[in-house]
């Protein structure tokens, strides 16, 4: 029914938007030289009248009806359900939540819970019912007020770019405080885990084994938190990713840019993105059934051993996923260089490669700098290929071919199942997010230092 409401208020901000137009041209006798701005002006000024104050009642209803109506009902119940404690009557109100959506219907229902979720449908129903009254009055009433302050001396255009310009600096606040929410949110929760784990055992200790024991008297009851093996597999994996995929990324990209045919490239730069659109967990199934395997079996003739999961396979195949985002962007970035610039290389006698080495590079390494940063990103936050191919042991190896793991790996396994936020092995998820948050930040800090050096010398 709200998805319909919605339908329809968009109907009506149309109709609205033409009504407004066709007013504006009628008390200007169709001639748009009398107004003060465009007749489109003027039908945007007549649809905002009718969706934003109709929005507005609609968002403000829809969050504060369903919290008003479990007050309501859970105000009709008995004294002795009234008066449970805070939990019990916590559990009651999620019992009648789901028989009222229908998602569990007791055998033996009880004849109190029946009436409270029929209380509850009615009242649905009867605010469901004004809410549609209260919608389309704001909306016919902006229209109404709308039509009739359209004139030729309306600075329409004027009122609609200032709506708009505080719709976008509405919208960017929203998201640098969601942003802030973040940043405090996972602060808060990391400084209650150093609250009980020294923060200098999680920045240098050795040893990561998170499970603690339900009693003090069992072995590892304290369990321990050195994130050193969790960022060393990181580091590991990504780079290996980066040692495939910055390579044939960056060299794909100057043949698609600089040699192929217009025909083979119109062929191949699609057929090179469609590895970003794979699913990972198509990867890991790739990385765990055939890629570690053969790694395996190479090590083998060798006389190597090989992880039955490492390091190397899942490099290698992340490596593999993130190529496109480095050759799509760096083809994009090397094809902005302005074609002056080599000309001007060619006109000196440059030959193509000192073309491309000498000033193509240099002038488009802010692109790449950035490409390549959101490559490395990419690598550092995929789950799926590291649990399916490098395994979940927390081993503090420099050998590509042992099994490790990865913080974003050891975050999701952290905050799985049912766990106790109060606990030191749930916490530390914040505290690696946190940190995997600072090397985010220190990586965007350097590329944009990067960038802005060899901005200033080609701009």
């Amino acid at each position: 029914m709200q998805s319909f409401l919605l339908l329809t208020l968009i109907l009506l901000s149309v109709s609205a938007y033409y009504l407004g137009r066709k007013r504006a041209l009628a008390v200007a006798g169709g001639q748009i030289r009398n107004l003060h701005s465009l007749p489109s002006f003027y039908g945007s000024y007549t649809a905002l009248w009718c969706g934003l104050p109709a929005l507005i009642v609609f968002g403000v209803w829809i969050t504060l009806q369903p919290n008003f109506l479990i007050d309501l009902v859970v105000a009709g119940l008995p004294p002795e359900l009234r008066d449970l404690s805070p939990e019990r009557l916590n559990l009651l109100v999620n019992d009648l939540k789901n028989q009222v959506s229908g998602s569990f219907v007791s055998s033996a229902p009880d004849p109190v819970m029946v009436e409270a979720v029929n209380r509850y449908q009615n009242l649905r129903a009867i605010g469901n019912t004004a809410l549609w009254i209260a919608v389309l009055s704001f909306a016919v009433g902006g229209i109404a007020y709308a039509w009739r302050r359209i004139s030729p001396t309306l600075r329409a255009r004027n009122r609609v770019e200032t709506a708009v310009n505080v719709f976008l600096i509405a919208s960017s606040t929203v998201a640098i405080f969601t942003t802030i929410g973040i940043i405090l949110s996972v602060a808060f929760e990391s400084l209650r885990f150093f609250n009980q784990v020294p923060i200098t055992e999680f920045l240098f200790g050795l040893q990561w084994s998170p499970q603690t024991a339900l009693r003090a008297d069992q072995v590892g009851s304290s369990g321990a938190f050195g994130a050193v093996p969790l960022f060393a597999g990181t580091l590991l994996i990504s780079g290996i990713a980066m040692l495939v995929a910055v390579p044939i990324g960056l060299m794909s990209a100057l043949y698609l840019s600089e040699y192929a045919t217009p025909k083979f490239r119109a062929f191949a730069k699609p057929a090179l993105e469609i590895l970003a659109g794979i699913p990972t967990v198509v990867y890991g199934f790739f990385a765990a059934l055939t890629v570690a395997p053969l790694i395996r079996e190479i090590g083998a003739a060798l006389g190597l051993h090989v992880a039955s999961e490492s390091a190397l396979a899942a490099g290698l195949v992340m490596g593999i996923m993130i190529i496109p985002f480095v050759s799509s962007l760096s083809d994009d970035v090397i094809n902005a260089v302005p074609q002056s610039m080599r000309d001007g290389s060619y006109a000196l006698g440059a030959t193509k490669s000192e073309t491309i080495k000498r000033v193509l590079l240099p002038a488009a390494l802010p692109g790449i700098v950035g490409s390549i940063l959101l490559a490395v990103s990419r690598a550092i936050g995929e789950t799926m290929i590291v649990v399916m191919a490098a395994g979940l042991s927390a081993n503090l190896t420099a050998n590509p071919l042992e099994a490790v793991t990865t913080v974003t790996v050891q975050i999701v396994t952290l905050l799985t199942g049912d766990q106790e936020f109060d606990s030191p092995k749930t916490l530390a998820a914040f505290a690696l997010g946190l940190m995997l948050f600072v090397v985010t930040l220190l990586l965007n800090i350097i590329a944009l230092h990067v960038v802005r050096k060899y901005r200033e010398q080609y701009e």
